[in-house]
Order: structure tokens, then sequence, then C-alpha cells
């Protein structure tokens, strides 16, 4: 999970697209009309949805946005598709003071990463808002002599976790990354035994509420879940660490990625891994993020493709299993990409780098209403075009009605890298 969204020039697989995006905009006055041919053509030819077999329910969300939101932010009118940079600039800072109310009654988990300070922040403004706060501190690696080490404490800050346990309710779930070589940890049982140990006893020891592990993409990665019997084992021991913490009373939650395509493979997390999981692990962080890169530019969490997954993971919306839904935690992102459309720099985008842009460079912004994401347009110093998805107040929105339709949770990537007014919406 963190390689693929710290590091984005990683490439991910491409699956096969049909190229029928269309951009919803009307251009605005003075956009050149190179600049309004160019976007057609990026939409056309970049902004594409994987070719589906199956019939997925859709939903005209622009019509019917109707989860409740902060009273201040409705009453501004700023939460819709022809947004201006202006409005943007101006009203991203002017968070309600009321930043306790909760509007999402379903789990919300949200990651905070040590190299983005103002997470930390958040977390404590906005506390309330949260059942679920994960700092991102410790990696589980091999050591010499086919030992295990857990690192990362240096990492922890108690003050700071003392000072949300006086704001709210959240609890503290620190991520832990499997890096340990699979094939050793999954075939020797003391490995295994000793990994689980050094976690409970890390948890108990600086009193947290339990972990969120990160190890089917590694896993994936090292090729492990090819091999039937090492996906068994793999499956096992998550199921092995789930109870161990729960039988201390402490919460477990596992982070998991979408398919890659509409059909699951055997290294895909399916239905069938959810329900073998379901009474061992408290919630299913789904990286529903990261759908393009910069081989295939593009949206970053097409609104179909997020209800694809979620139908290959919970089947129906009108038939599925409420209790295992509200375990599944759909992922929306808070960051965005700067695409180089004909060569040049790009990559990840903050909140910061997104408002100097629309300061310096102050373009139009285009609704999408294929994949529900705004897109601007802009040329850096050396004459480049670049095409830039970062999220909006409609477009986090969106994601938050679709997810409340499923009756699931939402999982946060990551706070620190947001805009302030984007918490009025949680």
């Amino acid at each position: 999970m963190a390689r693929r969204r710290e590091k984005r020039s990683s490439a991910t697989e491409s699956s096969e697209r049909r190229h029928n995006r269309r951009d919803e905009s009307k251009p605005r006055d003075g956009e050149p009309d190179s600049d309004r041919k160019l976007i057609t053509i990026f939409v056309v030819f970049f902004f594409v949805i994987p070719a589906v077999s199956m019939a997925v329910y859709k939903v005209k969300f622009a019509d019917r946005v109707i989860i409740e939101t902060e009273p201040s932010i409705r009453q501004k009118g700023i939460i819709k598709t022809d947004i201006h940079f202006q409005e943007i600039l101006t009203e991203h800072s002017k968070a309600s003071e009321n930043s306790s109310a909760r509007h999402y009654d379903c789990p919300v988990l949200a990651y905070i990463t040590p190299w983005n300070s103002k997470g930390y922040d958040m977390a404590k403004i906005y506390n309330s808002k949260f059942t679920h706060l994960s700092p991102v501190w410790y990696d589980l690696k091999s050591s010499q002599g086919n030992g295990l080490v857990l690192e990362g404490r240096h990492n922890a800050d108690k003050g700071w976790i003392q000072e949300l346990r006086s704001r709210g309710n959240a609890m503290i779930l620190p991520r832990v990354v499997l890096e340990a070589v699979p094939e050793e940890l999954l075939k020797k049982k003391k490995l295994r035994a000793k990994a689980i140990s050094l976690i409970v006893t890390e948890c108990k020891e600086m009193e947290y509420d339990g972990i969120v592990l990160e190890s089917w993409s590694r896993w994936a990665g090292y090729g492990v879940l090819h091999d039937p019997d090492m996906r068994k084992m793999a499956l096992q021991f998550v199921k092995q660490l789930g109870d161990a913490l729960h039988e201390q009373h402490m919460q477990f939650m596992y982070v998991i990625g979408p398919p890659r395509s509409d059909t699951l493979q055997m290294y895909d997390f399916g239905p069938e891994d959810l329900q073998f999981l379901k009474d061992s692990v408290d919630g299913f962080s789904l990286m529903t993020y990261d759908f393009s890169n910069a081989q295939n530019p593009g949206p970053n969490a097409p609104l179909k493709w997020i209800d694809l997954t979620l139908k290959l993971l919970l089947g129906s919306s009108n038939n599925v299993d409420s209790t295992l839904a509200r375990k599944v935690l759909l992922g929306i992102n808070f960051y965005g990409n700067d695409f180089a459309i004909s060569g040049g720099d790009g990559g990840t985008i903050i909140g910061r780098d997104y408002l100097a842009l629309l300061q310096k460079h102050k373009p139009a912004l285009h609704w999408d209403k294929e994949s529900g994401e705004h897109i601007i347009m802009y040329r850096d110093d050396k004459n480049i075009k670049h095409a830039v998805f970062y999220p909006t107040l409609m477009s986090i929105l969106l994601r938050l009605e679709n997810a409340r339709l499923w009756g699931i949770g939402i999982s946060i990537w990551e706070i620190g890298q947001g805009l302030d007014y984007f918490f009025d919406l949680l």
C-alpha cells in the first residue's frame, strides 16, 4: 500500500479499457481553443473504464447526493460540479468551527504518516469524526539468523496519543507492514508464532487498541499467492493474528487491494477470503484509488470501477450482508495526481501543491461525469501540458454517498494530504 501511494512512479498492471469518456463541463470564458481540444482528446483516450461483462448498478450521483454534511458548507453552495478555482482558494481553509459532529454513521478509518505532519494536527482537531486512527509507524522484517524484528517504535508519539485520547474516542491502530520474506514466515510455525507475539506484545506495551496489517500486496508481489497451499497459509496467518488480538480485547484491520480485472485471479482478495476472515478481522481497508498511473493517465478512482470492485467483493448492492458490509472500508484518497501529458515531470500532489497550482495558473476546473472527478489542465515552465486530478468537495461527497448506499465504512489515505474543508463532509 505505502509504496504504491508514496512512490508514484511504480507501474500498476493495465487492463482492457473502453474509450467512451466525455467531458461534461462547459468551457469557461477566455479558455484557449487548444486547451479545450486537448482536454477533449485527453478525456476520450485516457479517461477509460475497464471493460466489464457484468452489469454494474448505476446511480446518477450528481442528482441525488443526500448524505448529511456540515450545514455551513451546504449554505456556501460550493459543493458543485461547476466550481471555480477562486472559490477553492477562498474557502478551503474555512472549515466549520464544529469539528466534533459526525455525519457518516459507518466506521471511518484515517491514516496518518510521519512525513506529513499536518495529519497529526488534523487527527487531534477532528478526532470525533473518526472511529479509528492509523499512524503509519511499523514494519515487521526478517532479520539475520532466520529471525524477525518489529521496527518503528521510534516513530510512536506517546504525547500525541495521550492528547488524542483526551479529545475523543477514536481507537489508535498503528499500521504494520509485513516485510518479512513470506516463504520463510508462512512455512515455519515458530516464525508465525513469533510474528504474532511481537505484534501483540507491542500493542500491550504501547497501549494501542490494535493494529492495521498490510501484507496481501507484498505477498502478491512475491508470487506466493499463486500457490494454493501458500495462499491457504497466508489466510490462516491473518486469521491467527486477528484471533490473538481479539483475545487481548484489541481490534484488527486488514488492508486489501481491489481486483485487477473484472474476473478474480488467484492473487486477488475475493469474497471467499472475506467470508473466511470476517470473524477475525474488524475491518477491511480497501484501496480503491491509484486506478491510473503515469503510463495510463486518468482519474484516481472512477465511480464505476469502485462499484465493480464492491460488487466483486460483496455481490449485489440490493442483497448485501449488512454486517459484513460495515467491515469493508472504501478507500478515499485525499491526494491527487499531476500527469505530464507529453513527457516531463509529474507525480503525487497534496493539498498545498494543488493550491499553489490554482494560484499560479488560474485554471478552469472541468467535471467528468463518468469518473465523478474534476480535472485541471496547465502548462509548466517548460511549456509541457499537465493534467491534474485532485479531490474536490463534490468528488468526495459522491464517494461518501456511494459508500452509504452500500452500507460500508471508509478509509482515508491520508488526512494530512487534504484540504481543511474536506472534514466538514465526514
